[in-house]
């Protein structure tokens, strides 16, 4: 199977780790993501420290719904009871790596806040998720 091949027959649901990062400050926020994939829609949650001004808890949490094209990931994440500088959905699109263990792009909220995002999960599981559509075929 060739790595574009592999990269689309790799199913996104799982845990992924990752990190977003600011275009116009040094600091960056860690999050964790669950992903359910199921066709080419995308849906999930996150939850990541709280780090930014008058946050109404150490923890937020949102929901994500997108979609995925071969290896195109897009979807939008929005915050759940959060705050007034936490009402904005953010809109993420990355590209999916060869091997299914990294989502890398970029995100912003009204094109006016924007950066970088980086999300990763173990390679035993898309080696698995892998092996299991490679089974059925």
């Amino acid at each position: 199977m060739t790595d574009s091949a592999e990269a689309s027959t790799t199913n996104l649901t799982g845990v992924w780790h990752g990190l977003y990062t600011y275009a116009h400050r040094s600091e960056s926020v860690s999050f964790v993501a669950t992903l359910i994939e199921n066709g080419s829609s995308l849906s999930g949650a996150t939850h990541e420290p709280c780090a930014g001004e008058e946050c109404p808890s150490d923890t937020l949490y949102a929901t994500l719904l997108g979609t995925r094209q071969a290896s195109a990931v897009a979807f939008v994440k929005t915050y759940e009871a959060a705050g007034p500088h936490y009402h904005d959905p953010i809109a993420y699109e990355g590209i999916l790596s060869a091997d299914g263990t990294e989502i890398e792009g970029l995100w912003n909220i009204r094109r006016v806040w924007f950066g970088k995002f980086l999300m990763i999960r173990s390679s035993g599981h898309a080696a698995t998720i892998s092996r299991q559509v490679s089974e059925r075929v």
